[in-house]
């Protein structure tokens, strides 16, 4: 299990021991730490932009964590130690440091795959690609909201031709008024995210002790006297990946040399015939960063994931048997996937129901159990979630949604939201992503796209951009922010402060650089145009509207019950090696990616924890590490070294 891990089981034991209550005075955010992250946002912005949207390159947001924020930290953590040495009063402290790298990690989910760089071509797509054929000016872009969106063909022009630039009066004029909307919006959903992270914090890490195992690495880092670094398995470790990447970096360089096999090479050339063709894209990869995240987590879950990742493959090849695979998008796994992070989150309210009715007490001033190291008060934070959801609602509704039909889109996208936080909380989910089954998805295949209002259909494409998938979803960071702080021993106080202002200055960057660097280059040429995804599926749902699609329903239905049988298993018998979050996370997109590391990461820990005792796994620890921060550093390094000097970029990630 990732929490018999002996430094979270220190860590752990620290916290505890400042009793999580009076005498967790200091915060972690300070005016040198407020400063420093402030200062740190806008390269990191243009760091993950660069690589993520006009390189397509290293991807850091499509994984649980972070290369880009734990790089950081660590140049962070080697200046401070300098720094330190010359002038000790002006060293940052471990939960200083900590807090740098939350508000990092913040930006990075505002600027990252799933965030902003879906949302800059949804503003304007439509409209530019509209042409005789598609008839989009006649089906719905006069319908489109125009306070969201820029309809300058004139603007557009430069934006997506590049050799412009966005510092002319027009350009600002056109797009500044959609900017801050949509950049109050993105606020807004944070700020209710934090509000009910606020409510379950206390229950989750103190309750049910949940250990937030991709917090170990962070922690170990900004430890003052870390023993991590003096370690001979952490630097073996770090160097296997370190020059595994250095020498594919040369190789892809000079491609005469033979290449380490890594990344992923897809396996399904070797399955032509029927059905075994139906498994479609199955690749393998030996992603070192990978297994080393891997062993910090549960043995049964690391299991499950690939265990389960066969499962839909088979599931896949069954139908192709029986013919069923004629049926559009059957078996439906992305549906099957959508029940089963239902039932998760159903399953974390249950579990926490009598703590929930005591916060309530609390809330409504009859008694209950008081704040304890919380970022704000329970009430302060139930009045922030409910004012930051009418927010939603009334921006939508204003957007043209009904207000019924706002309340319950975002109801389902803060469910799956305490689903994914939960299970990065518990197990460290490696990903996350869940393509294309969020509320939209949901709601038009449980009422039909024909029973909807074209206003309705057109707003729910336009949030696309924060529902396509949830690989860098903010929630569960805030949730580990608060837990890393713990960790250090500093009080919570300061999380609310440093999440809002993170995500105005990234909100704000992120907006800058990609205009400044689309008008450049170009968005035909230069940046991932994933609007193109939305703006068709509308026209097909207005062109061919259909009715309540049962057979989806019912697959998310069948992803529910089996989910509970599996939890029911597994809580009845401790033998029972299938775990329902396995099965919930490895039906979606990014799990091809990692379901081999995380096999070889199972077959290590299940051999030394068998052959050598929790003794071994223990010395275990540092060598996995050593991997995760060894592709980290060497790759970041490579990256920024390539973005500098205008060459390709050897890609260590996807």
């Amino acid at each position: 299990m990732a929490a018999s891990d002996p430094t979270i089981q220190r860590d752990t034991a620290s916290s505890a021991a400042t009793g999580f209550g009076a005498s967790l005075t200091r915060s972690g955010l300070t005016w040198r730490s407020l400063l420093v992250g402030v200062l740190l946002i806008p390269p990191n912005v243009y760091w993950v932009t660069q690589m993520e949207m006009f390189r397509y390159s290293a991807h850091p947001t499509t994984v649980s964590l972070f290369f880009n924020a734990v790089f950081i930290l660590l140049v962070l953590a080697c200046v401070n130690m300098l720094v330190r040495k010359i002038r000790p009063s002006l060293a940052l402290t471990q939960a200083e440091m900590l807090m740098v790298y939350s508000m990092v990690c913040i930006a990075s989910c505002v600027c990252g795959h799933d965030g902003i760089q879906v949302l800059m071509p949804i503003f304007s797509w439509s409209f530019f690609m509209a042409t005789p054929e598609n008839k989009w000016n006649d089906l719905f872009n006069p319908h489109v909201p125009k306070w969201l969106t820029v309809q300058d063909m004139s603007v557009l022009k430069g934006f997506y031709e590049g050799g412009s630039t966005m510092y002319r009066p027009q350009v600002l004029a056109a797009w500044g008024p959609p900017m801050a909307a949509w950049g109050a919006f993105i606020v807004a959903l944070m700020l209710v995210m934090l509000g009910l992270n606020v409510l379950v914090r206390r229950q989750w890490l103190e309750g049910e002790h949940l250990a937030c195992p991709l917090v170990v690495l962070p922690v170990e880092i900004t430890q003052p006297k870390s023993r991590l670094f003096l370690r001979h398995m952490f630097w073996i470790g770090f160097g296997i990946a370190a020059a595994i990447d250095i020498y594919n970096s040369f190789a892809f360089l000079y491609p005469t040399m033979p290449k380490l096999p890594i990344d992923q090479v897809d396996m399904s050339p070797s399955f032509t015939a029927r059905p075994w063709s139906a498994m479609g894209w199955t690749p393998r990869s030996f992603y070192p960063f990978m297994i080393g995240m891997g062993y910090l987590m549960p043995a049964d879950f690391l299991f499950s994931c690939w265990f389960f990742y066969m499962f839909w493959k088979a599931e896949l090849v069954a139908s192709a048997g029986f013919g069923w695979d004629q049926v559009r998008e059957f078996p439906f796994t992305n549906y099957q996937c959508f029940g089963a992070y239902a039932l998760f989150a159903v399953q974390a309210i249950i579990i926490a129901r009598p703590y929930l009715v005591d916060v309530w007490k609390r809330i409504a001033g009859r008694g209950g159990r008081p704040e304890r190291n919380e970022t704000m008060t329970y009430r302060s934070a139930a009045i922030l979630a409910a004012v930051g959801l009418a927010f939603l609602v009334a921006f939508s509704a204003v957007a043209g949604l009904q207000v019924w039909l706002g309340i319950l889109f975002f109801l389902i996208y803060f469910g799956l939201a305490i689903a994914i936080t939960r299970m990065r909380a518990q197990f460290g989910a490696p990903v996350h992503d869940l393509h294309f089954t969020g509320p939209d998805q949901i709601l038009t295949s449980a009422i039909g796209t024909r029973n909807f209002p074209k206003q309705d259909l057109i707003v729910m494409s336009i949030y696309w951009w924060f529902n396509r998938a949830y690989r860098n979803h903010p929630m569960p960071h805030q949730m580990e922010a608060m837990r890393m702080q713990e960790v250090a021993g500093a009080s919570n106080r300061g999380i609310w402060q440093a999440t809002t202002i993170a995500t105005i200055v990234a909100v704000i960057a992120a907006f800058w650089i990609t205009l400044h660097m689309e008008y450049v280059l170009g968005a035909s040429a230069k940046g991932r145009m994933f609007a193109g995804e939305s703006f068709p599926k509308l026209q097909s749902w207005l062109v061919a509207p259909e009715g309540t699609n049962w057979m989806k329903i019912g697959a998310i239905g069948v992803g529910f019950i089996f989910s509970g049988f599996l939890q029911a298993m597994r809580m009845k018998f401790m033998w029972w090696p299938f775990h329902p979050l396995g099965f919930a996370i490895s039906s979606n997109w990014e799990i091809n990616l990692v379901w081999m590391p995380l096999l070889i990461a199972w077959l290590l820990k299940t051999a030394i924890t068998k052959y050598g005792g929790h003794k071994s796994y223990s010395k275990g620890v540092p060598l996995f590490l050593g991997l995760i921060l060894g592709q980290f550093v060497v790759g970041s390094i490579l990256n920024i070294v390539s973005i500098a000097l205008h060459i390709p970029s050897y890609m260590f990630w996807q």
